[in-house]
């Protein structure tokens, strides 16, 4: 006959595995298994690579700093754009006005370079420009045209080298009625030949007049009244 103490050891030994007491894990352990499976590769072929994580941080780096500032701004984000949109008008106006920071460097250039050609001829090609639509040359052409002519009629002193500038202030001598208009024509050639600006139909008009009425001028010998 089994005593109480052997029929309980066997029906302990009897009982199915999934009513064995569990067996607990450590959280420490069980924290370094998770963070071990998730670090295989297999997790991670669809995240973003490290070019897309960094654009992604400074547009969100952008984010915040546009709504800090447009909680800074009277009027918030609206009074933000429009204050964007005037300096960015500002920046294009003096762009326009100023040429690009080349002009500085190679502002010292002669109006014809190597050119040998006639007043007329000057003024041929850039009525030949100007029917085309190339304004750029149309203006630089009927500017050499101008400087061209006024040697030829002995007012300048032909040579070589000499700046739209320099022209201007000489000529100014034995013609200052009109020294505004040859300054403002010798700017006007220096930012579309050296800074960039593109010439237009209005500019060469201009130009085109200034060179008629120059030629109809009766210089003042003599030089100005001192």
């Amino acid at each position: 006959m089994m005593s109480t103490g052997g029929l309980i050891t066997l029906s302990a030994a009897l009982l199915p595995a999934a009513e064995q007491p569990p067996v607990t894990t450590p959280r420490d352990a069980a924290r370094e298994a998770a963070e071990h499976e998730l670090s295989e590769p297999m997790y991670h072929q669809d995240d973003p690579g490290l070019f897309q994580r960094a654009l992604d941080r400074f547009w969100e780096w952008v984010g915040n700093l546009f709504d800090h500032a447009s909680g800074a701004t009277p009027g918030g984000t609206l009074g933000l754009v429009a204050i964007a949109a005037l300096v960015v008008l500002a920046l294009a106006a003096l762009w326009w006005r100023l040429g690009s920071p080349h002009r500085t460097a190679t502002a010292s250039a002669g109006v014809f370079g190597d050119s040998l050609r006639s007043a007329a001829d000057h003024r041929t090609a850039a009525d030949a420009h100007a029917a085309a639509g190339r304004w750029t040359e149309a203006v630089q052409e009927r500017m050499r045209a101008v400087v061209r002519s006024l040697e030829e009629r002995t007012l300048l002193d032909p040579r070589p080298g000499r700046t739209a500038d320099e022209a201007a202030a000489e000529a100014a001598r034995s013609l200052p009625d009109h020294a505004d208009a040859l300054r403002a024509a010798a700017r006007t050639f220096d930012d579309i030949t050296y800074g960039g600006r593109p010439g237009d139909e209005a500019v060469y008009a201009r130009l085109r007049t200034l060179d008629t009425t120059l030629a109809r001028t009766k210089p003042l010998l003599t030089g100005p009244p001192a």
